[in-house]
């Protein structure tokens, strides 16, 4: 890793731990500046990179840019949740396909496709069945399985550190599709954050 990507990294790092304190306290405005200015951070170190895939490395930037637009999406007072989805639907395919250019093998797929059966049993079906209500079912199912093959394609890269972070990104998701459809819990949107965060870093890290 470079000087530059050290420096960056840290930096990027102290901004999210205080967008976390900030959704913590609830803090919205402060969190309207923090969160995308996280990604702006994580796009400046995958950027800052050298000697690496570069087709892995421009589809990973252009997926935190469009993963940045969802969190605009997402924060904004007015209900623009579908908006939201979508840019997250559009940055996830372009993560399977920076995943895929760094190599994926058939045994590591299926290995995360079988973490994720084994999530959308516990939670996805029943967030999926809750979304109906809201004429939501059909993109949620359908971002479900969009990000069951980003964390399948991150398990088949066989890098510990985009599995872990395709999983803590799945995390998050999963979170706020079972506090929005099913049940609020304490503290879910701060665990989303540190959660979303975590794992965008993993993705970036895996470029190295």
């Amino acid at each position: 890793m470079t000087l530059l990507a050290t420096v960056l990294l840290v930096v990027t790092m102290m901004v999210a731990i205080a967008d976390w304190i900030a959704v913590a306290k609830d803090q919205r405005s402060i969190e309207y500046l923090l969160k995308p200015l996280v990604m702006v951070g994580l796009i400046g170190i995958a950027l800052s990179f050298n000697d690496i895939d570069s087709t892995a490395q421009i589809l990973l930037v252009v997926g935190l840019f469009a993963s940045m637009v969802g969190d605009v999406f997402l924060m904004i007072p007015r209900n623009y949740f579908l908006y939201g989805l979508s840019a997250f639907f559009v940055a996830h395919v372009l993560y399977i396909a920076a995943l895929i250019a760094l190599g994926v093998t058939p045994i590591g797929f299926l290995i995360g496709i079988a973490v994720m059966v084994v999530v959308a049993g516990f939670f996805g079906l029943r967030i999926v069945q809750k979304a109906k209500t809201s004429g939501m079912s059909a993109p949620v199912a359908a971002y479900m399985l969009i990000l069951s093959i980003m964390v399948a394609a991150a398990f088949g890269t066989g890098i510990v550190v985009a599995a872990i972070g395709a999983v803590l990104f799945a995390a998050s998701d999963t979170i706020i599709g079972w506090t929005k459809f099913v049940k609020e819990f304490p503290r879910s949107r701060t665990i989303v954050m540190v959660t979303y965060h975590l794992g965008q870093l993993g993705l970036v890290l895996a470029l190295l």
